[in-house]
């Protein structure tokens, strides 16, 4: 029998230290998956741009697993925002243009 609580104890444990890196291995997922659809925007709004010549009345596409995108575009430059509800109060953002604040690589805060 004391075995048994032993193991248990020990199982315990076990559970105890493994459920944080867990829940942090889950965070950095849904940030990889906000960066991910970031560098996506990139392609998609370069492709509308080469097309259309600005970035100007482009919707931008939807986010993919939960991931909210917003995209603001003028005639040459374009900022966009990558939200997700299971990581509250970080954005993602990424921009391309003339203003000197224009980041290349998604910068998540």
């Amino acid at each position: 029998m004391i075995e048994l609580l032993i193991v248990i104890v020990i199982l315990g444990v076990m559970a105890a230290i493994a459920m944080p890196r867990f829940a942090d291995s889950k965070r950095k997922a849904y940030l990889a998956a906000m960066k991910s659809d970031l560098r996506n925007i990139v392609s998609a709004a370069e492709s509308h741009f080469a097309d259309d010549g600005t970035y100007a009345n482009w919707p931008g596409p939807a986010g993919t697993n939960g991931v909210v995108l917003t995209f603001i575009g003028a005639l040459d430059s374009w900022e966009a925002t990558a939200t997700h509800a299971s990581v509250p109060g970080v954005v993602c953002k990424i921009s391309r243009g003339t203003a000197a604040n224009a980041v290349t690589e998604a910068v998540c805060q």
